[in-house]
Protein backbone atom coordinates (compact mmCIF):
# COMPACT_ATOMS: atom_id res chain seq x y z
CA UNK A 1 0.00 0.00 0.00
CA UNK A 2 2.95 2.74 1.05
CA UNK A 3 4.86 2.00 -2.36
CA UNK A 4 1.20 2.38 -4.28
CA UNK A 5 1.13 5.72 -2.77
CA UNK A 6 4.54 6.92 -2.83
CA UNK A 7 4.11 6.04 -6.61
CA UNK A 8 0.71 8.07 -6.91
CA UNK A 9 2.09 10.87 -4.70
CA UNK A 10 5.07 12.87 -5.10
CA UNK A 11 7.69 13.11 -1.88
CA UNK A 12 5.99 15.72 0.28
CA UNK A 13 3.37 16.22 -1.08
CA UNK A 14 0.62 15.85 1.99
CA UNK A 15 3.27 17.60 4.12
CA UNK A 16 3.52 20.84 1.67
CA UNK A 17 1.98 24.01 3.29
CA UNK A 18 1.35 25.35 -0.57
CA UNK A 19 -0.18 21.83 -1.94
CA UNK A 20 -2.60 21.92 1.29
CA UNK A 21 -3.89 25.59 0.44
CA UNK A 22 -3.97 25.41 -3.18
CA UNK A 23 -6.27 22.41 -2.21
CA UNK A 24 -8.54 24.48 0.22
CA UNK A 25 -8.59 27.08 -2.03
CA UNK A 26 -9.15 25.04 -5.28
CA UNK A 27 -12.19 23.23 -3.24
CA UNK A 28 -13.89 26.39 -2.68
CA UNK A 29 -13.23 27.80 -6.21
CA UNK A 30 -14.79 24.78 -7.71
CA UNK A 31 -17.68 24.22 -5.68
CA UNK A 32 -18.60 28.11 -6.59
CA UNK A 33 -17.91 27.88 -10.15
CA UNK A 34 -20.24 24.93 -10.30
CA UNK A 35 -22.82 25.99 -9.03
CA UNK A 36 -22.66 29.22 -10.60
CA UNK A 37 -21.48 27.53 -14.00
CA UNK A 38 -24.99 25.36 -14.44
CA UNK A 39 -27.15 28.61 -14.46
CA UNK A 40 -24.68 29.88 -16.71
CA UNK A 41 -25.09 27.11 -18.84
CA UNK A 42 -28.61 26.63 -18.90
CA UNK A 43 -29.06 30.76 -19.52
CA UNK A 44 -26.60 30.81 -22.27
CA UNK A 45 -24.29 33.38 -21.09
CA UNK A 46 -20.65 31.29 -21.03
CA UNK A 47 -19.66 34.13 -23.52
CA UNK A 48 -20.72 36.57 -20.53
CA UNK A 49 -18.39 34.53 -18.01
CA UNK A 50 -15.68 35.11 -20.52
CA UNK A 51 -15.52 38.51 -20.42
CA UNK A 52 -15.58 38.70 -17.31
CA UNK A 53 -12.72 36.80 -16.75
CA UNK A 54 -11.24 39.95 -18.83
CA UNK A 55 -12.43 42.16 -16.90
CA UNK A 56 -10.93 40.46 -13.68
CA UNK A 57 -7.31 40.23 -15.20
CA UNK A 58 -8.03 43.95 -15.39
CA UNK A 59 -8.79 44.41 -11.68
CA UNK A 60 -6.11 41.65 -10.76
CA UNK A 61 -3.42 43.67 -13.03
CA UNK A 62 -4.80 47.31 -11.40
CA UNK A 63 -4.35 45.37 -7.79
CA UNK A 64 -0.86 44.19 -8.38
CA UNK A 65 0.03 46.96 -9.33
CA UNK A 66 -1.26 49.47 -6.50
CA UNK A 67 0.30 46.54 -4.31
CA UNK A 68 -3.39 45.45 -2.83
CA UNK A 69 -4.14 41.37 -3.13
CA UNK A 70 -5.12 40.43 -6.07
CA UNK A 71 -8.70 38.98 -5.31
CA UNK A 72 -9.25 42.82 -4.13
CA UNK A 73 -9.01 43.67 -7.61
CA UNK A 74 -9.81 40.18 -9.87
CA UNK A 75 -13.63 40.22 -7.70
CA UNK A 76 -14.12 43.94 -7.21
CA UNK A 77 -13.73 44.99 -10.80
CA UNK A 78 -15.71 41.89 -12.04
CA UNK A 79 -18.72 43.22 -9.99
CA UNK A 80 -18.45 46.56 -11.02
CA UNK A 81 -18.18 44.75 -14.77
CA UNK A 82 -21.17 42.35 -14.43
CA UNK A 83 -22.95 45.95 -13.12
CA UNK A 84 -22.43 47.16 -16.26
CA UNK A 85 -23.24 44.29 -18.08
CA UNK A 86 -26.51 44.84 -16.67
CA UNK A 87 -27.22 48.42 -16.89
CA UNK A 88 -26.63 48.02 -20.50
CA UNK A 89 -28.68 45.37 -21.14
CA UNK A 90 -27.72 41.88 -20.31
CA UNK A 91 -30.78 40.80 -19.29
CA UNK A 92 -32.15 41.07 -22.80
CA UNK A 93 -31.74 37.79 -25.16
CA UNK A 94 -30.74 40.56 -27.51
CA UNK A 95 -28.82 42.77 -25.79
CA UNK A 96 -26.16 40.35 -24.14
CA UNK A 97 -24.02 39.79 -26.82
CA UNK A 98 -24.40 43.81 -27.67
CA UNK A 99 -23.51 44.53 -23.39
CA UNK A 100 -20.68 41.41 -23.51
CA UNK A 101 -19.09 42.98 -26.38
CA UNK A 102 -19.16 46.35 -24.90
CA UNK A 103 -17.78 45.49 -21.59
CA UNK A 104 -15.11 42.70 -23.20
CA UNK A 105 -13.48 45.70 -25.48
CA UNK A 106 -13.22 47.93 -22.31
CA UNK A 107 -11.78 45.11 -20.28
CA UNK A 108 -9.37 44.15 -22.70
CA UNK A 109 -7.97 47.87 -23.57
CA UNK A 110 -7.56 48.53 -19.77
CA UNK A 111 -6.44 45.11 -19.07
CA UNK A 112 -3.78 46.04 -22.00
CA UNK A 113 -2.61 49.30 -20.19
CA UNK A 114 -2.52 48.45 -16.15
CA UNK A 115 -0.36 44.86 -17.51
CA UNK A 116 1.89 47.64 -19.75
CA UNK A 117 2.15 49.72 -17.00
CA UNK A 118 3.18 46.85 -14.38
CA UNK A 119 5.76 45.53 -16.72
CA UNK A 120 7.44 48.68 -17.35
CA UNK A 121 7.16 49.91 -13.74
CA UNK A 122 9.17 46.83 -12.32
CA UNK A 123 6.60 47.10 -9.37
CA UNK A 124 5.04 43.79 -10.36
CA UNK A 125 6.87 41.38 -11.42
CA UNK A 126 5.63 38.15 -13.19
CA UNK A 127 2.07 39.94 -13.14
CA UNK A 128 1.34 38.95 -16.60
CA UNK A 129 2.10 35.58 -16.13
CA UNK A 130 0.17 35.33 -12.71
CA UNK A 131 -2.39 37.24 -13.85
CA UNK A 132 -3.29 35.41 -17.32
CA UNK A 133 -2.46 31.71 -16.56
CA UNK A 134 -2.79 31.30 -12.33
CA UNK A 135 -0.10 30.59 -9.65
CA UNK A 136 -2.41 28.98 -7.09
CA UNK A 137 0.79 27.35 -5.72
CA UNK A 138 1.91 30.86 -4.58
CA UNK A 139 -1.70 31.73 -3.06
CA UNK A 140 -0.83 32.68 0.44
CA UNK A 141 -2.44 30.27 2.88
CA UNK A 142 -4.36 33.60 4.56
CA UNK A 143 -6.30 33.95 1.32
CA UNK A 144 -8.34 31.37 1.96
CA UNK A 145 -10.83 33.26 4.56
CA UNK A 146 -11.26 35.72 2.08
CA UNK A 147 -12.23 32.94 -0.78
CA UNK A 148 -14.11 30.92 1.31
CA UNK A 149 -16.38 33.98 2.73
CA UNK A 150 -16.56 35.87 -0.81
CA UNK A 151 -17.55 32.15 -1.99
CA UNK A 152 -20.38 31.91 0.62
CA UNK A 153 -21.73 34.93 -0.64
CA UNK A 154 -22.19 33.91 -4.11
CA UNK A 155 -24.01 30.63 -3.49
CA UNK A 156 -26.00 32.40 -0.67
CA UNK A 157 -27.44 34.62 -3.67
CA UNK A 158 -28.07 31.59 -5.86
CA UNK A 159 -29.07 29.84 -3.14
CA UNK A 160 -31.28 32.83 -2.31
CA UNK A 161 -33.12 33.50 -5.77
CA UNK A 162 -32.97 29.58 -6.78
CA UNK A 163 -36.48 28.96 -7.37
CA UNK A 164 -37.10 32.37 -9.28
CA UNK A 165 -34.03 32.41 -10.81
CA UNK A 166 -34.63 28.84 -12.26
CA UNK A 167 -38.06 29.89 -13.50
CA UNK A 168 -36.79 33.02 -15.28
CA UNK A 169 -34.14 30.65 -17.01
CA UNK A 170 -36.60 28.09 -18.52
CA UNK A 171 -39.63 31.26 -19.37
CA UNK A 172 -38.36 34.69 -18.89
CA UNK A 173 -41.87 35.79 -19.74
CA UNK A 174 -43.85 33.18 -17.66
CA UNK A 175 -41.59 34.10 -14.83
CA UNK A 176 -42.43 38.12 -15.24
CA UNK A 177 -45.82 36.99 -15.55
CA UNK A 178 -45.57 35.21 -12.38
CA UNK A 179 -44.65 38.53 -10.51
CA UNK A 180 -40.76 37.34 -10.35
CA UNK A 181 -38.34 40.29 -10.19
CA UNK A 182 -36.41 39.03 -13.18
CA UNK A 183 -34.39 42.02 -13.60
CA UNK A 184 -33.49 41.70 -9.75
CA UNK A 185 -32.88 38.08 -10.17
CA UNK A 186 -30.80 38.31 -13.02
CA UNK A 187 -28.84 41.44 -11.71
CA UNK A 188 -27.97 38.73 -8.72
CA UNK A 189 -26.65 36.00 -10.85
CA UNK A 190 -24.94 38.29 -12.58
CA UNK A 191 -22.95 39.48 -8.96
CA UNK A 192 -22.88 36.14 -8.27
CA UNK A 193 -21.10 35.14 -11.69
CA UNK A 194 -18.81 37.79 -10.93
CA UNK A 195 -17.24 36.84 -7.69
CA UNK A 196 -17.29 32.94 -9.36
CA UNK A 197 -15.45 34.16 -12.31
CA UNK A 198 -12.88 36.58 -9.77
CA UNK A 199 -12.08 33.53 -7.83
CA UNK A 200 -11.61 31.56 -10.27
CA UNK A 201 -9.15 33.62 -11.96
CA UNK A 202 -7.21 33.74 -8.66
CA UNK A 203 -7.07 29.84 -8.90
CA UNK A 204 -6.18 29.01 -12.57
CA UNK A 205 -5.79 32.66 -14.12
CA UNK A 206 -8.30 35.36 -16.08
CA UNK A 207 -8.08 33.18 -19.34
CA UNK A 208 -8.46 30.21 -17.89
CA UNK A 209 -11.22 30.74 -15.49
CA UNK A 210 -14.14 29.88 -17.94
CA UNK A 211 -12.92 26.46 -18.11
CA UNK A 212 -13.44 26.03 -14.72
CA UNK A 213 -16.79 27.60 -14.80
CA UNK A 214 -18.27 26.09 -17.56
CA UNK A 215 -16.57 22.36 -18.23
CA UNK A 216 -17.93 20.70 -14.93
CA UNK A 217 -21.42 22.36 -15.26
CA UNK A 218 -21.66 21.62 -18.62
CA UNK A 219 -20.43 17.79 -18.14
CA UNK A 220 -23.03 17.56 -15.28
CA UNK A 221 -25.82 18.60 -17.21
CA UNK A 222 -25.15 16.44 -20.13
CA UNK A 223 -24.85 12.87 -17.32
CA UNK A 224 -28.32 14.28 -15.57
CA UNK A 225 -32.07 15.54 -16.03
CA UNK A 226 -32.32 17.67 -13.11
CA UNK A 227 -30.78 20.75 -12.33
CA UNK A 228 -30.32 19.79 -8.47
CA UNK A 229 -28.04 16.58 -9.44
CA UNK A 230 -26.13 18.60 -12.37
CA UNK A 231 -25.29 21.17 -9.01
CA UNK A 232 -23.91 18.33 -6.90
CA UNK A 233 -22.47 16.29 -9.96
CA UNK A 234 -20.53 19.90 -11.36
CA UNK A 235 -19.26 20.33 -7.92
CA UNK A 236 -17.74 16.70 -7.83
CA UNK A 237 -16.44 17.04 -11.19
CA UNK A 238 -14.69 20.28 -10.40
CA UNK A 239 -13.15 19.54 -7.20
CA UNK A 240 -12.30 16.35 -8.71
CA UNK A 241 -10.41 17.59 -11.78
CA UNK A 242 -9.01 21.08 -9.52
CA UNK A 243 -7.33 18.20 -7.16
CA UNK A 244 -6.19 16.36 -9.78
CA UNK A 245 -4.72 18.99 -11.58
CA UNK A 246 -2.85 19.50 -8.27
CA UNK A 247 -0.90 16.62 -8.21
CA UNK A 248 -0.49 16.20 -11.86
CA UNK A 249 1.03 19.38 -11.70
CA UNK A 250 3.30 18.54 -8.09
CA UNK A 251 4.53 14.68 -9.89
CA UNK A 252 5.48 16.47 -13.05
CA UNK A 253 8.27 18.22 -11.56
CA UNK A 254 9.43 14.60 -10.55
CA UNK A 255 8.83 12.92 -14.33
CA UNK A 256 12.12 13.90 -16.20
CA UNK A 257 15.87 14.80 -15.38
CA UNK A 258 14.86 18.58 -15.86
CA UNK A 259 12.91 18.93 -12.73
CA UNK A 260 10.33 21.59 -14.26
CA UNK A 261 6.60 20.69 -13.47
CA UNK A 262 3.94 21.65 -15.60
CA UNK A 263 1.53 24.27 -14.76
CA UNK A 264 -1.18 23.72 -12.26
CA UNK A 265 -3.97 25.23 -14.72
CA UNK A 266 -2.85 23.66 -17.37
CA UNK A 267 -3.12 19.92 -15.37
CA UNK A 268 -6.49 21.34 -14.00
CA UNK A 269 -7.78 22.39 -17.66
CA UNK A 270 -6.70 19.21 -18.95
CA UNK A 271 -8.42 17.08 -16.72
CA UNK A 272 -11.87 19.24 -17.32
CA UNK A 273 -11.72 19.02 -21.02
CA UNK A 274 -11.00 15.20 -20.47
CA UNK A 275 -14.44 14.57 -18.05
CA UNK A 276 -15.89 17.01 -20.88
CA UNK A 277 -15.06 14.60 -23.54
CA UNK A 278 -15.83 11.75 -21.45
CA UNK A 279 -19.36 12.88 -20.55
CA UNK A 280 -20.59 12.34 -23.90
CA UNK A 281 -19.36 8.86 -24.37
CA UNK A 282 -22.13 6.42 -26.02
CA UNK A 283 -24.07 5.53 -22.59
CA UNK A 284 -22.47 8.02 -20.25
CA UNK A 285 -25.94 10.26 -20.92
CA UNK A 286 -29.34 9.11 -19.39
CA UNK A 287 -32.29 8.39 -21.66
CA UNK A 288 -34.24 11.45 -22.59
CA UNK A 289 -37.45 10.11 -23.01
CA UNK A 290 -38.19 11.70 -26.39
CA UNK A 291 -36.48 15.02 -25.76
CA UNK A 292 -33.62 16.27 -27.77
CA UNK A 293 -30.67 16.59 -26.27
CA UNK A 294 -29.54 20.19 -26.24
CA UNK A 295 -27.25 20.56 -23.14
CA UNK A 296 -27.03 24.44 -23.57
CA UNK A 297 -30.70 24.94 -22.76
CA UNK A 298 -33.44 23.94 -20.27
CA UNK A 299 -35.15 22.04 -22.38
CA UNK A 300 -32.49 19.90 -23.04
CA UNK A 301 -32.69 19.13 -18.92
CA UNK A 302 -36.15 17.86 -18.59
CA UNK A 303 -37.49 21.17 -17.81
CA UNK A 304 -41.05 22.32 -18.53
CA UNK A 305 -41.77 25.87 -17.91
CA UNK A 306 -44.89 24.53 -16.02
CA UNK A 307 -43.41 22.53 -13.99
CA UNK A 308 -41.22 25.35 -12.84
CA UNK A 309 -43.99 27.15 -12.21
CA UNK A 310 -45.42 24.37 -9.98
CA UNK A 311 -42.71 24.95 -8.02
CA UNK A 312 -43.41 28.62 -7.39
CA UNK A 313 -46.62 28.11 -5.73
Amino acid sequence: MHQILAAVFGPGFFASAQVRAAAAIGAVVAVVSAVTGVFTVMRGQSFGGHALGDVSAAGGAGALLAGLSPVTGFVGLGIAGAAVMDLIGVQRLRGRDLATGVVLGAAIGLSALLLFLGTTSGSATGATQQIMFGSIFTVPAGTIWAVTILGAIAIAAITAVYRPLLLATVSPDLAAARGVRVRLTGLLFMLALAVSVGLSSLAIGAILSTALLIGPAAAALRLTRTVARAVVLACVIGVAATWLGILLAYDSYYWGSGQRGLPVSFCVVAVIFAAYLASGLPGARPARRGLAARPATAAGRGISPMTVAGKER
